[in-house]
């Protein structure tokens, strides 16, 4: 039986559906505001901020956008491609940023 905790490494290529791409949802969060486990699953709340006017002031609202839930499995591949991307992400900013034409052809 396959560990749970090791990411399976020889699946072979894998074919996502172009069928479910463009019906795919785009979640925004602006962090995660609680998270646990429960019966092998691993939970995880998405939340982000409302700016809502009051008065002159404004209040900021906390909204969940999202419950994940996944498996130890899915958990860690999350977690590989998040690193990646910070990893990308850092190594684009440590590159001169490249000047922009005021005028494109």
């Amino acid at each position: 039986m396959a560990d749970p905790e090791t990411p399976a490494t020889n699946q072979g290529p894998v074919t996502i559906s172009s069928s479910s791409s463009e019906r795919a949802p785009i979640i925004y969060f602006d962090g995660a505001s609680c998270f646990g486990h429960h019966n092998g699953a691993i939970q995880i709340e998405l939340a982000a901020n409302l700016l809502m006017p009051v008065g002159a002031a404004v209040r900021v609202d906390v909204v969940q956008t999202a419950h994940l839930r996944c498996s130890v499995a899915a958990a860690l591949a999350l977690r590989e491609a998040l690193d990646k991307a910070l990893a990308m992400y850092k190594q684009g900013q440590q590159q001169p940023a490249e000047d922009i034409p005021a005028v494109k052809n």
